[in-house]
């Protein structure tokens, strides 16, 4: 495959993330859609990482540093989703709901 094919499945995986997150009421919903855009992202980096590695653009020991930055964006997708899920069963425990729109804890 080429690399502008990665790149439109990248483009189309992140669009319909933000999609999710403007459209999506449920709490739970956006956070996935919060994961598809960034496993676009890991698409972009690690297709980024092959093409450049392919024409010889990287220096001495650098050849992997796409898929190195896309394990740590799947280690930051990791905490978040542990982080995100527990503060939304904490407001279901608290509000029976994790629909955002009655969401108003953190008014005055």
């Amino acid at each position: 495959m080429t690399l502008s094919q990665f790149l439109v499945l990248s483009a189309g995986l992140f669009s319909i993330g933000v999609y999710g997150v403007l459209i999506r009421r449920n709490a739970v919903l956006i956070l996935l859609s919060v994961e598809v855009m960034l496993a676009a992202v890991n698409i972009n980096l690690v297709a980024f990482g092959q093409y450049l590695e392919n024409t010889g653009r990287f220096a001495e020991g650098t050849a992997a540093s796409g898929q190195v930055f896309a394990l740590f964006v799947i280690t930051v997708a990791a905490a978040e989703v542990g982080i995100g899920l527990a503060i939304v069963l904490l407001i279901f425990r608290n509000r029976s709901s994790v629909n955002v729109d009655e969401l108003d804890a953190l008014k005055w």
